[in-house]
């Protein structure tokens, strides 16, 4: 095999992809009894906005992919700022994530209160990534809040700087004051 296409080693390759900021979600779900799991998933990207699609990424061997793909839906929570702790709770193997959270019900699935955003998913297709599925999702329900973004970059949490700094339109916050 040529050196050339054999890949960066696995160290330097984390260790760059850990400069990459992105998004903090948790993706949710419901076995076939209506019991709530969910993951820690910083692997969130827009595919496409017609029909409308996300991808996330799971490990093969987790047991939140397993159950999404038993139920063909999941939801996935949009982190705000304040919501580290969450992040950390979902991260862990910690049995009832759900018993030390406050969350709800919408479209069917699990959503944690307090996150900034809402995507409601069917499974579109789930694509062979390496050691990981992307899951392809085609979103059928949104909502978001007016929150600054948990994001993950160089192994910690953040958000964008710059998120209340921001200019905008006088409309924008007469908006999000009437859907709180």
């Amino acid at each position: 095999m040529d050196p050339r296409r054999s890949g960066v080693a696995p160290r330097l390759f984390r260790d760059m992809m850990a400069g990459v900021c992105a998004p903090v979600t948790v993706v949710t779900t419901t076995d076939h009894n209506g019991k709530p799991s969910g993951a820690t998933v910083s692997s969130l990207a827009s595919l496409s906005m017609e029909p409308p699609l996300i991808t996330v990424a799971f490990a093969r061997g987790s047991r939140v992919l397993a159950q999404i793909l038993a139920a063909r839906r999941f939801g996935v929570n949009l982190l705000g700022h304040a919501q580290a702790e969450l992040a950390t709770l979902f991260a862990s193997r910690e049995a009832d994530r759900f018993g030390r959270c406050e969350w709800h019900t919408e479209d069917g699935l699990p959503r944690l209160n307090g996150a900034a955003g809402w995507l409601a998913c069917e499974l579109h297709e789930a694509v062979e990534g390496g050691d990981h599925l992307l899951l392809l999702g085609h979103v059928v329900g949104a909502s978001r809040a007016e929150l600054p973004p948990l994001v993950y970059a160089h192994r910690t949490f953040g958000t964008h700087s710059r998120y209340e700094e921001r200019r905008r339109p006088a409309i924008t916050d007469a908006l999000a004051a009437l859907a709180r």
